[in-house]
């Protein structure tokens, strides 16, 4: 039963000061060798033993001592002659794991979850809903008086809520945001943290945990840092991500240089008592099979977890103001004067760092961490230095995948042997030659049959030649001289160690989930590739846990050197350099840079897709292709993107705007259709319309030529008549002449001639008299009739 070792740790209660004092520091390392260093079958010589030994499994190189214990016969092995050589069944596996993992890309994203990031972000979404919501106000503005009222661009403008979201996700990105992604970025990089991720990898695949350290220091800066899980101490935790431990620290062997440079303020003396004593006191390393260095030192580095009161004495001026003073935790101001001084005070968490020789009382140095880590959305909180992760940990044991087989790995190391031993047993097939049968063969010619003519004969042609009886008459016993005698009697021996082996590797694969179609090893022709790939999917899922593990290291790496990036801006004197080589990136993100300590960043992973994530979305792509529900604009946008999630739903999104467009184009369609046929029905209105206005103009312009041609008729008809008038006035002014120059004459012939004119005149009168009676009046030279205008000459009248 583990015993509490919490009862051997100083109390957290004591004051600020006490625990800034060098013997709370010293009692706080010595709870920790006590709990991890006490003897031989110590805690921390367990994990190095049982970390030791499943690395030798997953190398291959297990000690065989085991299997020589096994196979001896009370220790004696003269009489095997065998190779011991481990197989290396169990590196298959783990190369299979690691490097598989080890190809999935990821990307780091930087989200401001400060005040003014998310305000800023917040104003940009209420600015794009403004928009959304006010699109047919701006366009009918800008139609008709060219004002634009957009505050951002309408050809990016997102048409519903769903796709503002996605927008938000994948196109939004503050400057900061990039500055800081880059930051972390060029810290990686300069960390080697593409190799630090490999070897974590492989201590989650062998050993079960993966531990990194990030560390900054004034000269090199943020740096990411790879641990060794076997040299790690930790309080007791349940947690797989070690989020409630309140010491952690790691055990470094260093030579003396190194320590004297590290602590230049050791004395000749205190040098010669850590080289004395180190190793003492009850402390035995698991490492110490060997003779010790006595130039090197083990060295405890560690981390304390504590709290501290931030007290502040908050005093009443004269002048109506208030003051701040900060104090220690020990003021305690007296109530007779409460009305002038207040006390103030929070609890925030604070960390302690520690240097402690092994096996010596001398604690090398305790101080207050002078750079910690805090996050302003916590800060109260503060984060270890250390991340550690074993995603497979119960009540202090730690399983992995490694530790899982190394049972049925020894099975088949032992299958291994037993079939060396088994064929080095095995001797070839012989034959049984009875020299008393060929003794009683007569080939007839007077001469025997000797044994080497029989075993030539029965070699090259596979024939014998016997008796069945013998000269006497008696039944020959030995009729068939040559018998062969087989000797594989080992055969269904060596088979069924095949089987075993056979089962033990399939054990193997069944316990891990790593399948023959994970790493290809026998993958069956009759299976379908679907069915292969299901199968790959499906192991895949078995060490998913591994793979997130890392993740969560990856992520908390990145956020604690985000915190660092802070520090690097503020104080370390590679400053400069480091704003340089992010400028390199990005030159316009320098401004940015320079104030990035003001902000606060939450980290996210998002892990890039695989190629079978791709090859689904890319299968999506090509069936809404296919199906004509998706543009090759679109296809090229969804396949730049790198989260396979938000690529879904934007292929939903495109496909339903294109459908939608799709219906539009179609009603466009319909519109445009029916409009060409109300337009050739009202071509064809309009030509009827022309051809009967081309007929009463036709009509009309015959009309007005017919009374063209009536009016100059009539004209004509007019100058006739005036002719014919004229030419009647003309006859009628003669006759009136004529009858003038008459009554001249007869007033001439009246005087001359007085009986004449009586005479006449008497008859004159009885013609009078007569035309009376007829109703005749006097001569009328007038001609009636031809001053009318009839369309006539009415020239009847002048017919003889």
């Amino acid at each position: 039963m583990r015993s509490d070792y919490s009862t051997y740790f100083p109390s957290q209660s004591v004051s600020d000061l006490e625990k800034l004092s060098e013997e709370y520091g010293l009692k706080i390392a010595k709870a920790i060798r006590h709990e991890w260093f006490s003897g031989t079958t110590s805690k921390y010589n367990s994990h190095q033993q049982k970390f030791d030994q499943l690395r030798l499994y997953a190398r291959g190189e297990q000690s065989v001592q085991k299997y020589k214990n096994e196979l001896s016969i009370n220790g004696d092995l003269s009489y095997l002659n065998l190779d011991w050589k481990p197989v290396p069944i169990i590196p298959k596996f783990v190369d299979i794991v690691v490097n598989g993992m080890a190809q999935r890309n990821y990307e780091i994203t930087a989200f401001a979850q400060d005040q003014y990031g998310v305000s800023k972000r917040t104003d940009y979404m209420e600015s794009i809903l403004r928009d959304m919501r006010s699109k047919e106000f701006n366009n009918a503005a800008k139609d008709l008086f060219s004002i634009d009222l957009y505050e951002n661009s309408p050809d990016t403008l997102p048409e519903t809520e769903e796709e503002l979201a996605l927008h938000m996700q994948l196109s939004y990105k503050q400057s900061v945001e990039l500055a800081e992604e880059q930051a972390i970025n060029v810290l990686m990089e300069a960390s080697d943290y593409d190799l630090i991720r490999r070897r974590c990898l492989y201590d989650l695949t062998v050993l079960g945990i993966s531990v990194t350290k990030t560390s900054f220091d004034y000269a090199d800066g943020a740096k990411v840092k790879y641990v060794n899980p076997a040299n790690v101490v930790y309080s007791n935790t349940e947690s797989p991500y070690f989020d409630d431990i309140y010491y952690v620290g790691e055990v470094k062997e260093i030579p003396i240089n190194e320590l004297v440079k590290q602590f230049p303020n050791l004395t000749e003396e205190e040098i010669e008592e850590i080289v004395s004593k180190s190793g003492g006191y009850g402390y035995e390393s698991y490492n110490r099979t060997q003779e010790k260095d006595r130039n090197k030192i083990e060295v405890m580095y560690f981390n304390f977890k504590t709290y501290m009161n931030n007290v502040y004495k908050l005093k009443s001026t004269k002048a109506g103001g208030e003051k701040i003073i900060e104090k220690d935790d020990s003021f305690n101001p007296p109530a007779s004067m409460d009305g002038e001084y207040r006390k103030l005070e929070r609890v925030v968490e604070v960390l302690y760092e520690g240097v402690f020789v092994l096996g010596c009382e001398k604690l090398l140095e305790w101080r207050m961490c002078p750079n910690m880590m805090r996050s302003d959305s916590e800060f109260n909180k503060v984060k270890m230095p250390y991340q550690i992760v074993a995603p497979r940990i119960y009540k202090d044991r730690i399983e992995s995948l490694v530790g899982r087989i190394t049972g049925f790995a020894d099975m088949v190391q032992l299958t291994h042997l037993k079939l060396q031993q088994v064929m080095a047993r095995m001797v070839p097939d012989g034959v049984y030659l009875d020299a008393d049968g060929l003794a009683e063969i007569d080939l007839g010619n007077g001469t025997n049959y000797s044994p080497q003519e029989a075993l030539n004969m029965f070699f090259q042609t596979g024939s014998i030649i016997g008796r069945s009886f013998t000269s006497d008459g008696n039944p020959n016993p030995g009729k068939v001289p040559i018998q062969q005698i087989n000797n594989n009697v080992n055969g269904g021996k060596i088979q069924s160690l095949i089987t075993t082996y056979n089962y033990y590797m399939q054990m193997i694969r069944d316990v891990t989930g790593l399948n023959e179609a994970r790493d290809g090893s026998l993958p069956d022709k009759n299976a379908l590739v679907g069915v292969q790939k299901l199968a790959a999917a499906n192991s895949n899922t078995a060490t998913r846990h591994i793979l997130q593990s890392m993740l969560y290291l990856t992520a908390e790496a990145a956020e604690c050197l985000s915190l660092r990036v802070s520090d690097i801006v503020q104080y370390s004197p590679t400053k400069q350099a480091f704003i340089q080589a992010i400028g390199a990136h990005n030159v316009a993100t320098l401004e940015e840079i320079k104030d990035l300590y003001l902000y606060d960043f939450g980290i996210f992973i998002d892990l890039l897709p695989d190629e079978e994530e791709k090859a689904i979305l890319e299968n999506n792509i090509q069936m809404s292709l296919q199906q004509k529900t998706l543009d090759i604009d679109d296809a090229i946008d969804l396949r730049n993107v790198r989260n396979v999630k938000l690529a879904n739903q934007l292929l939903k999104v495109k496909r339903k705007k294109k459908m939608q467009r799709d219906q539009a184009m179609q009603q466009q369609n319909i519109q445009a259709q029916a409009q060409a046929n109300a337009q050739q029905q009202q071509a064809a209105a309009q030509m009827e319309i022309q051809k009967l206005q081309a007929k009463t103009e036709a009509e009309s312009q015959l009309e007005q030529i017919k009374s063209q041609l009536q009016a100059q008729y009539l004209e004509s008809e007019v100058n006739a008549k005036k002719q014919l008038m004229q030419y009647e006035f003309d006859l009628n002014s003669k006759m009136k002449n004529l009858e003038l120059q008459t009554r001249k004459q007869s007033e001439g012939e009246r005087e001359d001639r007085k009986d004449k004119r009586v005479d006449q005149q008497a008859m004159h009168q009885k013609e009078m008299i007569e035309r009376r009676k007829q109703g005749d009046s006097v001569n009328n030279f007038e001609s009636s009739g031809n001053d009318i205008l009839s369309g006539g000459a009415n020239m009847e009248k002048f017919d003889l």
